[in-house]
Formats: C-alpha cells, sequence, structure tokens
C-alpha cells in the first residue's frame, strides 16, 4: 500500500454542476455523491482513512467541465472521478481522464456506442431503458411517434435507436422537432403547432434541463390529454417534475431502474436518509441513486486493493456487485457498463412516479445495440401494472 495514501485522506474529484441548464438534476447527482462518502466516512472511513471530495461546479458548460477535470488530476491529483451528466460533458472530460490513466464513474443514462477503459457507467444505457419504452408505448398508446429534443448529442442518439425501434414495432415517426439547449417559449410554440399538425399518439421527449418544465406547461396549456397522448421521456425525473408543477407533469411516462416510490427496503432507506440530509421536499432521482452506489462500489474495490490507483480499482471492479436501492447492480467486465433494473412509471396527481410496468429482471447492458429487438432483451408478455 502506498505511503501517501494511508498517511492522508482519500481524494476524488466531483464534477457535478450546480448552476446551469440541468442544475436541477445535476444538484440531486452532487448530493446523492457526498451522502455516500458521508456514511463511508461515519463508518470509518477506507482503511481507517476518510474520503475527501474535491468539488467544483462547471455550471453545464463542457468546457469548463474539461478545465476543472484537469486542474482536478494535476493540481488536485486524485485518480478517482465521480460526474457529468450530459454526454457532451462526458465526452469533453473522457480525454483528460485518460490523459492521465484515471478513472471516471458516469451515474447517468446515455446513448451508448461508447466504452473507455477509463469510465464505469453506472447508469442505463439504452436496452435498459428505451427498449422498454418503446415496447410500452406502442402496446398501450399507438405506433405514430412525434420526438422533440434539446440540440446536442444524446437527444440525436436516442432518437436514432427509439425511431429503430419504432420501426421495428411497425410505426412511424412522424418527425423530428429540436429545440436550443437554453430554449425560449418561442420554441416550444413551433413544437406545439407541430403536435397539433401530425396529431401523433405519442411524444418521445429528450428535452433537458430547465427546458423541461418549459416544455409540459406549454403542452398542458395547448389542453392535450396526457391519458391519450403522453409525453414519454427517459430525462424527465422528480427533479424535473418539481419544477414543471403537478398539473403540468400529471399522466406523462418515464422510464428508469430506479424511482423515489419504489417500496423496497433499500429503496425506502435510501430515500429517508436522502431526505434527512437534504430535506423532505429533495426530489432523490435515478441519476441521483446511480451516483450514490457507484460511490459504495468505488470505494469497497478501494478498500479491497489498499490503492486508488485506476488499474487496481478496475480489477477489483470487475463482476463487482452491490445491493443498491434500484435492486442488486454488477459491473459487467466486458464494457465498464452496469446490469440494472429497468421500470416504466407514469406521474400520478400528487406529481409522485407510479410503477405501471416493472419486468423483474436485472438486464446486461448492450451499449453497442448489439441486440436492439423489441422482443429479445428478456421476457415477453410482462403484465401491465395499473397505477
Amino acid at each position: 500500500m502506498a505511503i501517501e495514501q494511508i498517511s492522508g485522506n482519500w481524494r476524488v474529484g466531483v464534477l457535478f454542476s450546480q448552476t446551469g441548464v440541468t442544475q436541477a438534476i445535476e444538484r440531486t447527482q452532487l448530493e446523492a455523491t457526498l451522502l455516500a462518502i458521508e456514511e463511508i466516512n461515519a463508518a470509518g472511513g477506507v482503511l481507517g482513512q476518510p474520503i475527501e471530495p474535491v468539488i467544483y461546479d462547471p455550471g453545464s458548460d463542457p468546457k469548463k467541465f474539461r478545465s476543472f477535470a484537469e486542474r482536478l488530476f494535476q493540481v488536485d491529483r486524485i485518480r478517482l472521478l465521480f460526474g457529468c451528466y450530459m454526454s457532451s460533458t462526458r465526452k469533453a472530460v473522457l480525454p483528460v481522464v485518460e490523459a492521465h490513466r484515471g478513472l471516471l464513474f458516469y451515474p447517468t443514462l446515455y446513448e451508448g456506442f461508447e466504452y473507455s477503459r477509463h469510465c464505469i457507467y453506472t447508469g442505463a444505457a439504452p436496452n435498459q431503458n428505451s427498449i422498454q419504452l418503446a415496447k410500452f408505448l406502442l402496446s398501450t398508446y399507438g405506433n405514430r411517434f412525434l420526438f422533440v429534443g434539446s440540440n446536442y448529442i444524446y437527444p440525436y442518439e436516442s432518437n436514432r435507436l427509439m425511431a429503430d425501434l419504432v420501426l421495428q414495432g411497425k410505426g412511424v415517426v412522424l418527425d423530428e422537432v429540436y429545440v436550443p439547449l437554453y430554449p425560449e417559449a418561442k420554441d416550444f410554440e413551433k413544437v406545439i403547432g407541430r403536435i397539433k399538425k401530425t396529431s401523433p399518439d405519442v411524444i418521445f421527449s429528450t428535452v433537458v434541463g430547465s427546458g423541461t418544465s418549459n416544455f409540459y406547461r406549454a403542452y398542458c396549456a395547448a389542453g392535450f390529454d396526457p391519458t391519450r397522448l403522453p409525453i414519454a421521456s427517459l430525462t424527465t425525473s422528480e427533479a424535473e417534475i418539481a419544477e414543471i408543477g403537478v398539473e403540468a407533469a400529471e399522466g406523462h411516462i418515464t422510464a428508469a431502474p430506479f424511482f423515489e416510490t419504489l417500496s423496497s427496503p433499500a429503496a425506502k432507506r435510501f430515500v429517508a436518509r436522502f431526505k434527512d440530509r437534504y430535506g423532505a421536499e429533495a426530489p432523490v432521482t435515478a441519476a441521483a441513486e446511480a451516483a450514490y452506489f457507484q460511490v459504495h462500489l468505488a470505494m469497497r474495490a478501494v478498500a479491497k486493493c489498499g490503492s486508488d490507483d485506476p488499474e487496481q480499482v478496475l480489477i477489483n471492479l470487475r463482476d463487482a456487485e452491490y445491493d443498491a436501492p434500484q435492486g442488486r447492480v454488477r459491473i459487467d467486465p466486458e464494457n465498464n457498463h452496469t446490469w440494472l433494473w429497468p421500470r416504466i412509471a407514469r406521474i400520478d396527481r400528487q406529481g409522485r412516479f407510479q410503477v405501471v410496468w416493472n419486468p423483474g429482471v436485472r438486464i446486461k447492458p448492450d451499449p453497442y445495440g448489439v441486440v436492439q429487438s423489441l422482443d429479445d432483451w428478456s421476457v415477453d408478455d410482462v403484465p401491465l401494472l395499473r397505477s
């Protein structure tokens, strides 16, 4: 064990935005990361030494993410980095992590088709949310889809995958509409106009950040009925609902491995600890849950090998499992992604997610889209749970 590691704290980098367009969701990831660190430190730290988070606010700006990552590795001398939400920020940070032979833990769903030895992906790959969502929507609402997204990497790639799945289900994508990452009211006026003109059965939204609330409110103000024409999204979480408001959020659909309302003992304990620490109204999101369990997984690996050397940590993360709030998760040694538990939920009249489809299986990550079938990802004919 290296002298510098047993004589002082375990310093880790933390990069989540506390300001900027995605601040609401990234704050939940920051809070969950710090909660996990506090839990580990309260239990004696790692091999008797506390974890010391070195935190910067990149403000949802990919350039700042890259700059702060360079500072963390060069000045703060960290080896393990927890952070990033948008794919544009992950892609800005990864070259820095790779150049310094560090290790990034990325707790956010993303578009797939990526692998780095220097990244552990704990958010959902497309086969762990997009396939299930497409199958549910096609069987429940219809096969005419309209895509609405923010203008950056993830929405374009996510829509490309969803379009393939819709076509498999003998559906049609009527149109794709993109709005700026920092949208104005007029941008969603155009979206509402496209909805009225095309008359879809489903709206698939990859709008992120502060624009999400503008979109849902514009939809509600236009008088659309979510029981007949829902907005289905992978990027709308409890954090966005808090900004949208209950009236505009009710009835819409999201797919994720974790929801605040899950009834398992592990989920209830996590939610209770989170709200005890950050307040009763603090939203607990799937991105926060991934940020939480990845810290525990990472530091267990550090304890096992007695070092925060990324190569040694990687070896000890292969096939590593952890009883996360969503269920028992596992790092896949083939691709550094995580086995997760997909679920689909609808927002109820209290603004809370209620699970309507729970396959009840842990899904192996397939980030490369080797299997992009509506039927081959797991069991078929899973019963629908009514909210």
